[in-house]
């Protein structure tokens, strides 16, 4: 038994082995499919979760909560486990972390200058992925694969390159019109995701919003022509550790049972699933819970 406070799930690419697979809908485009492993983190421990699918595991919350960035004691977390004054004062807890287009970091009204001089005014990327569905997304350039895998997406694409978080988010919300940036996380426990031909959705996306991202780039004159110029040569696809997905998707959560307890099936994006239903770990960040397996 080990106990400690819940972080999200570290999760990594086996780059020692991996598959070629053919892509779906006829397409001879073909990508390295690489295994993932992921990690539980329990207070400093970091327990090595695929050698358990198979075996039953149990998390017990401890009934404390404490901030993920202060460590202050709660009753109830924001953010996925920050306290309500860093979900308040911190600028990583902004609107703008989720609406990025609305970043104003360049009008001297960050919270956190400094936090968004080192994590937003650094290189993005917009990608498609294909998680439950087509959609488009935003990440910072060290950050890839790692928030392909949160996200559990089965196949994803660098898609345009730019300077700040700003810029990506500017041309993410542009092509929302067209391409959803929402996943259906239901829909992540459904077997056999068809494979889609990424760089023909991206040349299909890119030429039906070219005349909007055109208008983008006359609008922020600051940005440069390179960034709405797509990138269709860096295909990735993964495979997640799931020996069984459920037929019928139950939401676990330790505010309506302090015990968890089941046979591992697999893990997938930040969801543990069991044989009773599937747990986020993200959305439990800060939560303090004993681990027996």
């Amino acid at each position: 038994m080990i106990s400690g406070q819940l972080r999200k799930m570290g999760a990594q690419i086996d780059s020692t082995s991996g598959t070629s697979v053919t892509m779906g809908h006829g397409a001879e485009a073909q990508a390295d499919t690489k295994p993932v492993a992921y990690q539980l983190i329990v207070g400093p421990m970091h327990v090595p979760l695929n050698p358990h699918i198979g075996k039953e595991i149990t998390l017990s919350f401890l009934n404390r909560i404490t901030c993920v960035h202060c460590s202050r004691e709660m009753s109830k977390s924001y953010n996925q486990g920050y306290c309500y004054v860093c979900a308040r004062n911190l600028a990583q807890c902004d609107l703008c972390i989720m609406k990025p287009h609305t970043c104003h970091h360049h009008l001297g009204t960050c919270r956190e200058p400094a936090w968004g001089e080192a994590h937003c005014m650094q290189p993005h990327y917009v990608y498609l992925a294909n998680s439950s569905h087509l959609k488009v997304g935003i990440t910072r350039k060290g950050q890839i694969p790692t928030r392909w895998l949160d996200q559990g997406a089965v196949q994803a694409l660098p898609l345009f390159y730019t300077r700040t978080r700003y810029h990506a988010g500017l041309i993410e919300h542009c092509l929302t019109r067209y391409v959803a940036d929402k996943t259906n996380w239901r829909a992540l426990f459904k077997d056999n995701i068809p494979l889609l031909d990424l760089p023909q959705a991206a040349r299909e996306l890119f030429q039906t919003a070219e005349k909007d991202l055109q208008q983008l780039l006359k609008h922020y004159p600051e940005m440069q022509a390179s960034e709405i110029q797509p990138l269709l040569d860096d295909s990735h696809a993964f495979v997640y550790p799931v020996a069984v997905y459920p037929t019928k998707v139950q939401s676990l959560s330790f505010d309506k049972q302090a015990r968890i307890q089941g046979t591992l099936l697999g893990i997938k994006g930040q969801y543990l699933i069991f044989d009773s239903g599937v747990l986020n770990i993200r959305k439990h960040g800060g939560y303090h819970v004993a681990m027996e397996y």
